[in-house]
């Protein structure tokens, strides 16, 4: 039941449907959904600021409690991730500010 709501939802969400997988595994945890979706669709499933994965994580919680069970989901990243350029951890150097004075006489104020 979990896996086919997920499949539905993910499905009409993005572009390229025959690339969506669902793993799913239980433990003692509960019932772990494993999603995989093209590289293409990855923001299309997460949303602005993570809203759409936290709405369907709310949802599939919904359907769990229904079946007495605890359902998590896992989006998985897609080979090869961030490109290279946005990988990077430290941000650039600052510029170096200009004082007010400098500032007033570049604008020859």
């Amino acid at each position: 039941m979990d896996t086919q709501f997920l499949d539905y939802i993910v499905k009409g969400l993005v572009d390229n449907p025959s690339d969506v997988k669902i793993k799913r595994t239980v433990d003692e945890m509960g019932v772990l959904l494993t999603l995989d979706v093209n590289a293409a669709d990855m923001g299309k499933v997460i949303g602005r600021m993570g809203n759409t994965a936290k709405a369907i994580r709310t949802l599939l919680r919904v359907v769990g409690m229904k079946n007495n069970s605890r359902v998590n989901l896992k989006i998985s990243e897609p080979e090869g991730g961030l490109k290279p350029e946005m990988r990077t951890t430290a941000s650039p150097e600052p510029k170096a500010s200009k004082t007010v004075d400098e500032a007033m006489a570049s604008l020859g104020l």
